[in-house]
């Protein structure tokens, strides 16, 4: 099993918005990369990726040796496949076609090389199915923009190798991710979950015109969101509880919880729903195009990162 300090050269097979963020994650930490994507005009599309948003990775912080120069591209799979020791998979959610292409990668790949999924939805116990090296794959299932969001979620599937899961975790960990070594198989992962009810609920108060688009993400930008920066749910609602914390908050609420408050199941995605979320964005986009509004993601990004960062290295708690 390859000692993860000996993985030199990262290969992006799929290099799409996700491939294409890991792929400035790792030229950002000084690997090699090389990435095969089929897709017509990948190798452009990644290129101006990459030359956009290196002056963003420099605010960061580069790591010794990062270099855009450090980045090529194979000519097919097996051309990629033999020039790395560990492959970030990105390619499009299709659980056929990533079954065969894990297939595939069992063949090529060398017995050492990590096989890794950023899949959002699917269980690597059901990737794995046609690999003959089932061991050797794993979920790395990061949070967009993967070159700025810490998080990430990694799990094996029922024919991984529990030793190869963690040091994909450790690996991950040593890029300077904020990782979850989850000890079970879950539906849409952790974060997914939570981020998709409160996507429902949203969907829901538009569907009854009870909120706009505007309003609802005023009320999480300036609200929870900013102390979920900080402290997550659970922490947030311990506060809340005063001196008798948690305990408090569920003896004393706890009834609430059964109040029909919450809409869990999707609503219907009308012609009118579809209508009033797409125009209730474009009117709080106030004419910046997508491409303005992932500057401003990502330059805020920094921004609270390295404020977060500032503070927990004062009281000698790392915040990445």
């Amino acid at each position: 099993m390859i000692d993860i300090k000996d993985i030199k050269t990262v290969g992006i097979l799929g290099a799409g918005v996700i491939g294409g963020g890991w792929a400035l994650h790792f030229l950002r930490n000084g690997f090699d990369v090389v990435s095969f994507d089929p897709g017509p005009g990948a190798k452009e599309k990644l290129l101006r990726m990459v030359d956009e948003n290196w002056p963003t990775l420099e605010k960061l912080g580069l790591s010794d040796g990062a270099s855009k120069d450090r980045l090529r591209f194979a000519d097919s799979l097996e051309e990629m496949v033999e020039q790395v020791q560990f492959i970030q998979e990105s390619a499009p959610e299709n659980l056929e076609s990533k079954q065969e292409l894990y297939k595939t990668l069992g063949e090529l790949a060398s017995p050492d090389t990590i096989l890794c999924s950023s899949t959002s939805g699917f269980a690597m116990s059901d990737i794995q199915k046609k690999c003959d090296t089932p061991e050797r794959t794993v979920v790395g299932h990061p949070f967009n923009p993967p070159y700025l969001v810490p998080f990430m979620e990694v799990v094996g599937g029922e024919d991984s190798d529990p030793r190869l899961v963690d040091k994909t975790a450790e690996f991950f960990e040593s890029t300077g991710k904020k990782v979850i070594r989850m000890n079970r198989e879950l539906p849409g992962f952790i974060a997914n979950r939570l981020q998709e009810a409160l996507w429902r609920e949203a969907l829901h108060m538009v569907a009854e015109g009870e909120a706009t688009v505007d309003e609802i993400d005023a009320s999480i930008t300036y609200g929870p969101g900013l102390r979920w920066a900080i402290m997550g749910p659970c922490l947030t609602f311990h506060m809340a509880g005063g001196e008798g914390g948690m305990a408090h908050m569920l003896d004393h609420f706890g009834p609430a919880l059964e109040e029909p408050w919450t809409r869990l199941k999707a609503p219907e995605l009308t012609s009118t729903l579809r209508d009033r979320m797409v125009d209730g964005c474009e009117k709080a986009a106030k004419g910046r195009s997508c491409d303005d509004l992932v500057r401003e993601r990502d330059e805020c990004l920094i921004r609270i990162m390295n404020a977060l960062d500032e503070y927990r290295s004062a009281v000698g708690e790392d915040c990445r």
